[in-house]
């Protein structure tokens, strides 16, 4: 097959996995499944910052530090994260795939691709910003050492909020508490 036939534009829009193209964690092009994802159209993204894709302000501002920092030590980075639709304001899991298209400058330009796990995992308790955060560090096995070096937090604060999360989950073990993330 000749390369120069592929229509590498169809390609990206017509995807099965939502993909980004962004400059300065700014949205430069987008495909129809990402429009799909977050029930939005082009004009309300295109030219936008990621952070209306986010719950809050400050969860758009740590996910960018930890995001620099996954960067500039790999070159890629990928979570699991409470995002925001836009046709009505849902939060809702997702996963989050990215890379640098300079390592040198993170931010400057990547490619993200974006997975909706709303139909496998739902949102059941009402979470802080921080709680989502931990609850998704712990979902994918950290400790709370690694949890607290992640966010720049004491491994006791990152203590402080499993408990309140066992709490929220009523649940007696952290074992437990994984589950009831994992199936909520």
């Amino acid at each position: 097959m000749n390369h120069a036939t592929i229509d590498y534009q169809s390609a990206f829009h017509l995807a099965p996995v939502g993909l980004v193209l962004s400059a300065q964690r700014q949205i430069i092009d987008c495909n129809a499944h990402v429009l799909q994802i977050f029930g939005a159209t082009r004009e309300q993204l295109v030219g936008q910052s990621f952070a209306v894709l986010y719950p809050s302000a400050a969860e758009f501002e740590r996910t960018g530090v930890r995001i620099v920092a996954s960067l500039d030590a790999h070159g890629h980075y990928a979570d699991d994260r409470v995002m925001r639709r836009l046709s009505n304001g849902e939060p809702f899991w997702c996963h989050v795939t990215g890379r640098a298209l300079d390592p040198a400058d993170p931010h400057a330009r990547g490619i993200w691709s974006f997975e909706d796990l709303s139909a496998r995992r739902q949102i059941s308790a009402d979470l802080t910003p921080r709680e989502r955060e931990i609850a998704a560090l712990l979902v994918e096995g950290q400790t709370s050492k690694l949890i607290g070096r992640r966010l720049g937090v004491s491994p006791r604060t990152v203590d402080v909020y499993r408990a309140r999360l066992m709490k929220k989950y009523q649940a007696a073990s952290t074992p437990e508490l994984i589950n009831r993330l994992l199936s909520a």
